[in-house]
Parts: structure tokens; sequence; C-alpha cells
């Protein structure tokens, strides 16, 4: 058995409300839904972004909960790479500079494919690349 594609994908972050505007404003990304305190959950493509506040995740569900979701977080800065074309690529950088979003990082891999890098506002690495880079 191999598992045939990510489903979802969590980051985990300190402000979700500066995520959330992030996330909607600078990324588009349309919010699937949301929990105050706790997480805003994100469509992308057929897969589903979700962005947690680390501590709220930490904490056991009651023994009478609807949905039993064991406890899980990460500590520091995350990462996560979305797919773009050589195209696209220019774009998010043409939009993510009108934006005020500083490139943190942009580069041509030496297999082949460019990748760009950016910070959210939890300081989590965002990064545009070509799947090339992987041989996709």
């Amino acid at each position: 058995m191999t598992p045939s594609a990510i489903l979802e994908s969590a980051l985990y972050v300190t402000d979700l409300d500066a995520a959330e505007a992030f996330y909607t404003g600078v990324l588009g990304l349309d919010l699937l839904g949301k929990v105050d305190g706790r997480h805003l959950f994100f469509r992308c493509g057929s897969g589903v972004l979700l962005i947690f506040n680390a501590e709220a995740t930490k904490v056991p569900p009651a023994p009478d909960a609807r949905l039993k979701v064991p406890p899980h977080g990460a500590v520091g800065e995350g990462h996560l790479c979305f797919a773009a074309s050589a195209d696209e690529i220019a774009r998010w950088k043409t939009h993510l500079e009108a934006k005020k979003i500083a490139i943190e990082s942009e580069f041509e891999w030496p297999q082949g494919g460019r990748s760009i890098y950016i910070r959210d506002p939890s300081g989590n690495s965002i990064e545009f690349a070509e799947p090339r880079i992987w041989g996709i």
C-alpha cells in the first residue's frame, strides 16, 4: 500500500486573525471553516490547508467529544510549498510585491525549476515552486 496523494497539510500560527487576512487577502484561498481561537481551514486545489493555533490543538478532546481528534501541534516555523508554473511564479512575485510581501529567496534549482520563498505573519516559510523540481 502507498498513499496516493496528500489530502491536507497543516501549519501552526500564533495569530489566527493575521493568518486569515494573509491566506485570504494575499494568497486568495477560500475559507472552508473556522473556529475562533482554534483553527482556519482553506481550500487549495484538490486539497485542504489547515491553519491551527498550536496551543489549542494540544488540548485533548473531552471524553464525550463528537470528534475525537488526538492532540497535535508543532513549535517553531513550518514550511509549505504551493505548485506554480514558471509564468505563475512571475505573476506571484509581482502580486506579492504589490501587497508589500518581501520575497525572502528566489532561485533556480540545479535540476531545473524555479522557487520563490516568503513568510506568513507567524514566520512560516511559504514557497511557490515549479513541480519539476521534484520531477513532476
